[in-house]
């Protein structure tokens, strides 16, 4: 298995009120996904809150997190950010501190071009020698892929796998092959929005980049698992069992979801960034009947 393929486990990044990140509650849910031997640690993605975050605290926060995991799972670390320097310099840094990969979107407040983001990512694929993860996330960043532009930025130096939202029509398997025919054999394929972890893998994606892995692993992992190896009576058992979670999700958005889960875990007290306001206390019985449903060892 390459990088990018499998399971990617996005954990929250617990940070004070003022941005500062919490060590102690970080390590813990690292452990977590070092124990149950993610394919990989997503670090500063959307869940981690790499856009809340100033560039200093990122770097820190990428440091803090390679000493945990200490070479035990690979980490991918997002770059994204406003100005292509920025993302360079942090793309520079993730090398020098020894990350596995980068994960970059197009972040931009100024409507961007597909001119503008092939020259974006052409800066930061040259600007470190780490294999790179195109992050299609139309949601946040306004700016959705096309498949030429794809097919194009698969032509550069370490660009190798891509982030997918989920399609809109639920075809993931004629997704899939539209992408494989324009795209490199070896290039990774993956997809994210939890509830569409088991019908993208059991349609063929290589990979599945998850929220829910990055507080969750081991139940996430037997569904990813259970798609990977096509066992699709499996995948449907596991997937049911997380029903009420994928519902929560899809109504309030899974990071107010995840801190929620994390608080009632014990694993954090930490809240989402400002302005973005916690799971409602309307929904905590909500929650917790999510959680006694999923499945167990």
């Amino acid at each position: 298995m390459t990088l990018f393929q499998g399971i990617s486990a996005f954990p929250i990044t617990p940070t004070d009120a003022d941005g500062c990140a919490d060590p102690a509650a970080l390590r813990r849910l690292l452990d977590r996904l070092v124990a149950a031997r993610v394919d990989s640690v997503g670090l500063l993605g959307s869940t981690g809150g790499y856009a809340y975050l100033g560039l200093a605290e990122r770097q820190r926060v990428l440091d803090l997190a390679l000493a945990r995991v200490d070479g035990q799972v690979p980490v991918v670390t997002g770059v994204g950010a406003l100005r292509t320097a920025d993302a360079v310099a942090l793309a520079r840094h993730a090398e020098r501190a020894g990350a596995n990969g980068l994960l970059l979107a197009p972040v931009s407040y100024t409507p961007l071009t597909e001119d503008e983001v092939f020259h974006h990512f052409a800066a930061v694929s040259e600007a470190a020698g780490l294999p790179l993860c195109i992050y299609n996330n139309p949601s946040t960043t306004h700016f959705s892929f096309s498949v030429p532009l794809l097919a194009r930025l698969a032509q550069l130096p370490n660009i190798c796998a891509v982030k997918m939202p989920l399609p809109g029509d639920g075809d993931f398997a004629g997704e899939i092959g539209r992408l494989r025919d324009a795209l490199p054999p070896d290039f990774v394929i993956g997809y994210s929005g939890d509830w569409g972890a088991a019908p993208s893998l059991l349609a063929g994606a290589d990979a599945f980049f998850s929220v829910a892995a990055g507080l969750l692993p081991e139940p996430f992992l037997r569904l990813g698992r259970a798609a990977m190896s096509d066992d699709a009576t499996l995948t449907g058992r596991i997937d049911a069992a997380f029903g009420l979670l994928w519902s929560l999700f899809r109504d309030f958005g899974s990071l107010r979801v995840v801190y929620a889960a994390a608080n009632k875990l014990g694993l954090s007290d930490a809240q989402p960034p400002l302005p973005i306001l916690p799971l409602p206390g309307t929904q905590h019985d909500r929650l917790r009947e999510a959680l006694e449903a999923l499945p167990r060892p």
